[in-house]
């Protein structure tokens, strides 16, 4: 089951979450035509167990919806705005991609809340090793910008991590360890290849209220004092 939340109302929402914790990693299988898009076969290995047609599925930091099953592979629709805005416009036959399955009511929660929603597409600009560890500095869009703090959390190609450093023009670094670089597709990572990014999303909420506050401080009051999702005191 997806994450489900409800209303002060008590109305339910549905929508699919992710942690960031990435499982593991599947393999582009084929990358077919289809109308204005592309249809995208991913084999997930032991990862399709308990994926149903219609699922949401984190691949590569997007939320995907699976349109068939096959044994072990996935197929899923993409669309014309979905491969320029994100990386999986770059993806080739053979290509590795982050594996999340959507969060279930009860799941620890070890990342932080993603919704596989791409905020911008950025780039990995250079590559400091530090042993079996290493530091990346990845350049990021001007919308982003403002989503990252230091030492808050950014979703880079569906993995959680901490922003180590804000750097200058728009640049920031993280920190791997062994594991993420072994078991995501960091570790293949190049500079200058793209990575989706997604800024943390109570950081987004966050900064949308400040800018109505900043715009149209009465219109964000009345909106916020008409809004179901808050009691009336």
């Amino acid at each position: 089951k997806e994450a489900t939340w409800t209303t002060s109302a008590g109305h339910p929402i549905l929508c699919p979450m992710f942690t960031g914790l990435v499982e593991g990693m599947g393999t582009v299988l084929a990358l077919e035509p289809a109308q204005e898009g592309l249809r995208i076969l991913v084999d997930l290995g032991g990862f399709a167990e308990g994926v149903g047609l219609g699922d949401s599925i984190c691949t590569g930091g997007t939320c995907l919806s699976v349109t068939t099953i096959d044994g072990s592979t996935v197929s899923y629709d993409v669309s014309p705005e979905t491969l320029e805005k994100t990386s999986l416009g770059a993806l080739k036959n053979g290509s590795k991609v982050n594996i999340e399955r959507s969060l279930r009511v009860g799941d620890r929660l070890g990342g932080h809340f993603l919704t596989g929603h791409v905020d911008g597409l950025g780039s990995l600009v250079a590559i400091e090793q530090q042993g079996d560890f290493a530091v990346y500095t990845f350049d990021c869009p001007a919308n982003v910008w403002p989503l990252l703090v230091s030492k808050g959390s950014v979703g880079v190609e569906g993995v959680s991590l901490t922003v180590a450093s804000l750097e200058k023009d728009h640049q920031f670094t993280v920190a791997l360890i062994p594991e993420t670089l072994e078991r995501t597709t960091l570790g293949a990572l190049e500079p200058g290849m793209p990575v989706n990014l997604e800024g943390d999303m109570l950081g987004k909420y966050v900064l949308r209220f400040l800018q109505q506050a900043g715009t149209d401080p009465d219109a964000l009051r009345n909106a916020l004092s008409a809004s179901e999702f808050f009691e009336q005191t």
